[in-house]
């Protein structure tokens, strides 16, 4: 349970609220009340991506049998809710949580750094995170790769 908080506290936590938090402070930042549009979709977008990290890290702990962490990754390979339609949900809903923060506190800071933030996932996702994941879990891996897309998700669930 501590693994699992820590690794809440510091990946997702700082990505949503501290640094949104800091850039927003160091930026010549005034809040504007948004447009009735910004705030549903923010409101919605919010919500969605909080149910969306919520069920990923659950399925990580209970399906995977470790946390959302580089350094307590999953033992097993999860292939279950959103993750059978789209490899990195969690990231979707992390995606979605900054993009909600850019609409409800309209702040194109908050833009920049949604943009730069899913480059650096980018990166480090063609760098390193899938092939360490093709190390540990070998042809399961490369057959979930194969079928189920990075970023944008398959209309019906694929099964191993």
């Amino acid at each position: 349970m501590l693994e699992w908080l820590k690794s809440i506290l510091i990946l997702p936590f700082n990505v949503v609220f501290i640094i949104p938090s800091l850039i927003l402070y160091f930026s010549d930042y005034h809040y504007k009340v948004p447009d009735k549009i910004f705030l549903m979709l923010g409101i919605f977008m919010l919500i969605t991506g909080v149910i969306l990290i919520i069920w990923t890290m659950l399925l990580f702990n209970i399906v995977g049998k470790g946390t959302l962490a580089p350094w307590n990754p999953p033992k097993n390979l999860v292939v279950e809710g959103p993750y059978c339609y789209v490899r990195n949900p969690m990231i979707i809903g992390i995606l979605l949580i900054l993009f909600s923060e850019y609409f409800l506190l309209n702040a194109i800071q908050i833009l920049f750094w949604t943009v730069l933030f899913f480059i650096i996932n980018n990166i480090y996702f063609y760098v390193f995170e899938e092939n360490q994941l093709e190390s540990n879990f070998g042809e399961k891996y490369r057959r979930y790769k194969k079928n189920v897309p990075m970023w944008i998700p398959r209309f019906t669930p694929w099964k191993l």
